[in-house]
């Protein structure tokens, strides 16, 4: 649906983008990742055709991107923009329009999306009486009135509480149930592990690491494991090719050398005491980030 071929763009002597490539498919979840000054909203600005490209193509819907296509997408920065003197529904009819719409469907369609996502009645109150949250709600609902195929979410969930946040994210699971497609930006991995298909890790301009979330999380292994059994303690406190973090009578913590294979632990430890749970800890994505930006070794590409 979205094709980034070979993309770069510089600013001086700074290459904000060199040589990106990523493929984001119909209705799913695209996780654009990345530290600060990574490049992510450069890439952004480029898709929604702001600034150009200095080398490379983007093609929405196989077609390069024009005014357009513009209308195609839905784009929620993180820097907001709401006029804070016009009133909710004076907000959700100008962005209507600018997007195609007339001033009565834009006006039915926002108060629609005001009552799905808990502020019905919103139409008459000015943006500067509401709450940063509340204000968020409308800009988002701006940014989806015009049925976009194309969503892009620059930190959506930015001062938005729990309870609001979860609303956020059951709007954004029925979007792509439609088959819209999202490009979802933000450093709240814990939303990333809830929402996302597939990411891409951005590290000074370049993409270092991308993929299906199940596959990412699949190449790499956690190497530490926790045990319960029933036995004798001395039989299990010391297991080749691991380090004990943490024992007691009946549970232990292990962290695994490079070299040492899960199953090699497993068979050592089943053959003298019995097991009752086994676990390896899976690695999140916040562990995947931290250890590819940092260049840190504790979690490792799996080998196996």
């Amino acid at each position: 649906m979205l094709a980034i071929t070979n993309i770069r763009k510089r600013f001086g002597a700074h290459m904000a983008n060199d040589g990106i490539t990523l493929s984001i498919d119909s209705g799913r979840i695209f996780g654009l990742l990345g530290p600060n000054g990574a490049g992510k909203t450069t890439l952004i600005r480029m898709i929604t055709n702001i600034i150009m490209p200095d080398e490379g193509e983007i093609l929405l819907d196989g077609q390069p991107m024009a005014s357009l296509q513009q209308h195609k997408i839905g784009y929620l920065p993180e820097e907001r923009g709401l006029y804070k003197k016009l009133t909710v529904a004076e907000q959700l009819t100008y962005f209507g329009q600018l997007k195609g719409l007339d001033a009565r469907e834009a006006l039915r369609r926002g108060s629609a999306w005001l009552h799905r996502m808990d502020a019905a009645g919103w139409e008459s109150r000015k943006v500067q009486e509401l709450s940063k949250g509340m204000q968020q709600k409308v800009q988002f609902i701006a940014t989806i009135l015009h049925e976009p195929s194309l969503l892009i979410l620059d930190e959506p969930f930015s001062g938005l509480d729990p309870v609001n946040a979860d609303t956020l994210i059951s709007v954004i699971k029925e979007l792509k149930e439609r088959g819209t497609s999202i490009i979802l930006s933000t450093h709240q991995m814990d939303q990333v592990e809830r929402l996302c298909d597939d990411i891409a890790l951005i590290n000074a301009g370049r993409v270092v690491l991308s993929g299906n979330v199940s596959d990412v999380r699949a190449r790499y292994r956690s190497n530490r494991i926790y045990i319960e059994y029933t036995g004798d303690h001395a039989l299990v406190s010391d297991v080749p090719g691991t380090s004990v973090v943490h024992a007691t009578q009946g549970r232990i913590e292990l962290t695994l050398n490079e070299a040492t294979a899960t199953r090699d632990v497993l068979t050592y430890v089943h053959d003298r005491v019995d097991v009752i749970k086994f676990e390896v800890s899976s690695p999140t994505l916040h562990d995947i980030f931290v250890r590819t930006v940092t260049g840190a070794t504790t979690t490792t590409p799996s080998m196996q």
